[in-house]
């Protein structure tokens, strides 16, 4: 299966979401892209399911992010076999050093991506 974008590269300033995208794969490599950033600025990207469209609950949630660069996480749907639906959802942060406040909003420029993937096994598994 081709990768599949649950959000397309996006420059945002604020906290937002993406589109819902129906979804059926049992384990999904999700990456997570980000091209670009300003000093002092975090970013939270989480990915959020549905059975119906409407009612919507977190999957999982990268770690903070401060730098650009690619991140990849596994999820594994099996644990929710109701999940019909994902939307990534983010969280922006800015924070100024010492005495002089910066006003400006965030901004971030990335993307995630999502595919078909296999949970690892551990050593000497078969």
């Amino acid at each position: 299966m081709l990768p599949q974008f649950l959000l397309p590269e996006t420059v945002a300033r604020q906290d937002g979401m993406g589109a819902e995208m129906p979804f059926q794969r049992k384990i999904v490599q999700l990456t997570l892209g980000i091209t670009r950033i300003i000093a002092q600025e975090s970013l939270e990207v989480s990915v959020w399911g549905s059975a119906d469209g409407d009612n919507w609950r977190p999957l999982m949630m990268f770690p903070q992010k401060f730098y650009c660069g690619t991140y990849s996480l596994v999820l594994d749907m099996t644990s929710h076999p109701d999940v019909r639906y994902l939307r990534a959802q983010w969280k922006m942060g800015r924070w100024a050093l010492g005495s002089s406040h910066d006003e400006r909003a965030p901004l971030f420029g990335f993307y995630l991506r999502a595919e078909e993937g296999r949970l690892r096994r551990g050593a000497g598994a078969a």
